[in-house]
């Protein structure tokens, strides 16, 4: 079974605030004598469900056509946390066995909004959290919040903790109707070259038992 735990990219979507929104742009319509139709789009590299490359953040990191490939596919644990706003600490988890995941989902009350809805509060990752399932050998960690950081943060130390674990994230998830276990996660970026993030198509398969 699939899940699609992408959010949909409409001229609606909220983007975080400042950035370009989505557009398409008619340049050819069949309605209009042309053989095809063929649209120009503008938008955030940082639109809707996103993986951030390391250049978001580092001034010599790698853009999003150069980030490692195998961190984003393969075997990945969900799980919902009550927690609405704030900083998630391992107590968040204590209701889940996290050693011996790979890549870890987190569900929040965000995954309930709606595309166009912006989350006033976001659950969002510490760095203890973060150095613990590095120590676990994770190699990614998703939310469905639109940032590992909090909305005011301009250290970011969440962001730079990733990277110097060598992990990587997702932001912006649609996990609504997902139960928690263990799935199979495909969510490659683009292979956008000066990109400091990717839209991606992530999606969820059921382990064979």
């Amino acid at each position: 079974m699939l899940y699609d735990i992408t959010r949909t990219i409409r001229p609606t979507m909220h983007v975080w605030p400042g950035l370009t929104p989505y557009h398409a742009e008619p340049m050819l319509q069949i309605t209009e004598g042309a053989a095809v139709n063929v649209m120009t789009l503008t938008t955030t590299a940082h639109i809707g469900t996103h993986a951030d490359a390391y250049y978001h953040y580092e001034a010599d990191g790698k853009y999003a056509a150069e980030m490692p490939l195998s961190h984003y596919i393969g075997r990945c644990r969900v799980v919902t946390v009550t927690r609405n706003e704030g900083a998630l600490l391992l107590e968040d988890f204590a209701q889940v066995d996290l050693i011996g995941g790979e890549r870890l989902l987190i569900h929040s009350h965000v995954s309930n909004l709606a595309d166009e809805q912006w989350p006033e509060e976001i659950p969002y990752l510490s760095v203890e959290l973060i150095e613990y399932l590095a120590k676990l050998d994770y190699k990614l960690i998703g939310l469905d919040s639109p940032s590992v950081d909090a909305y005011d943060s301009k250290e970011l130390p969440c962001h730079h903790a990733l990277q110097q674990h060598k992990m990587v994230n997702l932001e912006q998830l649609m996990l609504r109707d997902v139960p928690d276990g263990d799935y199979e996660l495909i969510a490659l970026p683009l292979k956008l070259d000066l990109a400091c993030a990717s839209p991606v198509r992530a999606i969820l398969r059921t382990l064979t038992q």
